[in-house]
Formats: structure tokens, sequence, C-alpha cells
């Protein structure tokens, strides 16, 4: 029964997340160029581990939470700003397609240490 598996229904929420956000991307006919160009982008903050672990974890983790992404969309929703909607949208999908394949907020310990599991 997956409602005593946190682990499975983590990943069904993170699919119905990114599911959401790629069929309301496509309702609002934004390029997939940009959704293409953009959906990685989020992973360049894993460049701070090159300088060590604890700043590596805290930009990953800057770029991998839905706060800033969600103010985003709430702020280009109000202010009428489609190309931010765009980018927002691609920031939440990247977000939860990365948590449906287990990669999860970092530990400042290693990079495989996440909240939702070690990676292997």
């Amino acid at each position: 029964m997956p409602f005593t598996r946190p682990a499975i229904l983590l990943r069904i929420e993170e699919l119905a997340l990114l599911t959401a956000t790629i069929l309301l991307y496509r309702h609002l006919h934004f390029s997939w160029v940009l959704f293409a160009i953009l959906f990685l982008a989020p992973d360049l903050f894993m460049l701070g581990y090159l300088l060590n672990t604890r700043v590596g974890a805290a930009l990953y983790n800057l770029a991998h939470t839905l706060f800033i992404p969600l103010t985003l969309l709430a702020a280009a929703l109000y202010l009428q700003h489609p190309t931010a909607e765009a980018v927002a949208l691609i920031w939440i999908a990247h977000i939860a397609f990365d948590r449906l394949l287990g990669y999860g907020l970092k530990y400042p310990t290693h990079f495989k240490d996440t909240h939702l599991q070690r990676i292997a």
C-alpha cells in the first residue's frame, strides 16, 4: 500500500507537480525552445561545490526550493509578465523532475546526502 511508503507518495506528488506545470506551460502557449534552454539552468548552482560543500549545498538548495519560483510566478501573474511566468513554470518543473528522480535538497556534508535519500 503506497500510503505507508512516504518515498512513493513524494514521487507521486512530484510527478503530479511536473505534469501540472508542463500542462499549464503548454496551455499558455509558451516557447518550447525556451523550456529546453532553461530546464537544466538551476543545476548551474551546483558550481558552488567547486568552492566547498557548504557553499555548494547552500546555492543548490537556494535554486531547488519552491519558494523563489512560486514567488516569481505570483509576481509575474500579478504584473502580467508572460516571460517571467514561463521562467517560473520551467523552474518549478525542473525542481519537480529532480525530486521525482530522487534528487533532494542537499546537506552540507556531501553532495550525495539529500533530504530524500543518500544518492548511490
